[in-house]
């Protein structure tokens, strides 16, 4: 474990180092999120903060990460979404042009072999998908990417979720005997922790969609090469309940927007974050409440990753009726019109 204590101290302290100077450049190149009707903010806020969490990320790897396809694949395709991030903070790409960055990152990663490969049969064993696993594992790679990018509507929340569920999967891949996927995990733990003290509300920066992405696409990486290749008999479910906050809250939106005959790239208010605001609470005290169901979430993937595949589904579905019930008591299938938030500029979703 000293290893891993290492990494994570590394990552957090270069990461805690950079972000200051990069919020310099940020001020040097004008490159900032400004107040409008639709933000949060109320001051320009720079908005490069993923540079850092690159950074302190890239550097502690190459430090001692293991050599080979994986590292390779995940600096290569992490430095591509990293790169169109940068970009669209600060040019503001078309969102066809986003996604089919998207697709070619994921590409990269699946041509170094970072692909799901089989699923659990329900029956007994696998079922190994074949050529099959190629599109599986692009839409896999492609979504998570936009869920985190999704729940970076205020401050501290995309990183401290990032921190939390990146941290479950580090856990599952101890659990599985991945240390090389494992070092990837802590690694972006404690980076993405260095910059929280940074980000967390009242924010100095934000990670912007260079942060946003690229913390989505190596969680999307870790978790195809280490739950998803785990030959456990849960090997879907774990990084569903890793991820869950993310996930739950897009497809909560997807069906939403379905109900109320909305297109579904339409923004609105009804994101778990939003309706905790909408009742009044405090930014502080709702990302902290989005952080508790995140740690629920982690710590129920990491008892499912050792169950059976019937014990997995149960705690599968108590978890996913626990957060329903939340979800529709704070509104979030119900709300149908547009609002503010930095949020609804982030995503399409």
């Amino acid at each position: 474990m000293d290893v891993f204590l290492t990494v994570f101290i590394i990552a957090l302290f270069l990461t805690y180092i950079f972000t200051p100077i990069v919020k310099k450049v940020a001020y040097l190149l004008g490159t900032f999120d400004k107040p409008n009707n639709r933000r949060i903010n109320t001051k320009p806020i720079p908005n490069i903060g993923g540079l850092a969490i690159f950074a302190g990320f890239i550097i502690t790897v190459l430090l001692f990460a293991d050599s080979g396809k994986i590292l390779t694949g995940l600096i290569t395709g992490g430095s591509f979404i990293f790169l169109l991030g940068i970009i669209d903070d600060i040019y503001e790409l078309a969102p066809w042009i986003k996604l089919l960055g998207q697709i070619i990152a994921a590409g990269i990663l699946i041509s170094f072999g970072i692909k799901i490969e089989f699923i659990t049969n329900p029956f007994g064993g696998m079922i190994y998908l074949g050529y099959w696993g190629i599109p599986l594992s692009l839409i896999w790679i492609v979504g998570i990417t936009n869920t985190v990018n999704l729940i970076d509507g205020l401050d501290g929340l995309a990183a401290g979720i990032t921190v939390i569920a990146v941290t479950t999967l580090f856990f599952v891949s101890l659990q599985e005997g991945q240390s090389s996927v494992a070092i990837f995990a802590i690694a972006l733990a404690g980076s993405s922790l260095g910059f929280l003290r940074f980000n967390f509300h009242p924010a100095e920066i934000f990670m912007g969609d260079s942060g946003a992405m690229f913390s989505g696409y190596v969680m999307a990486a870790i978790s195809v090469a280490g739950a998803l290749k785990s030959a456990a008999a849960v090997t879907l479910i774990v990084p569903l309940l890793a991820l869950g906050v993310p996930i739950f809250d897009t497809l909560f939106a997807i069906i939403r927007r379905v109900y109320h005959r909305k297109p579904i790239s339409k923004a609105d208010n009804g994101h778990i974050h939003h309706r905790l605001l909408a009742l009044g609470w405090s930014q502080t005290r709702a990302v902290l409440s989005v952080y508790a169901i995140s740690v629920f979430l982690g710590i129920m993937a990491l008892v499912v990753n050792g169950s059976d595949f019937q014990s997995g589904i149960v705690l599968l579905f108590i978890a996913f009726a626990v957060v329903v019930y939340g979800a529709w008591k704070i509104g979030v299938f119900s709300v149908d019109i547009p609002t503010e938030g930095r949020a609804l500029e982030k995503s399409n979703l």
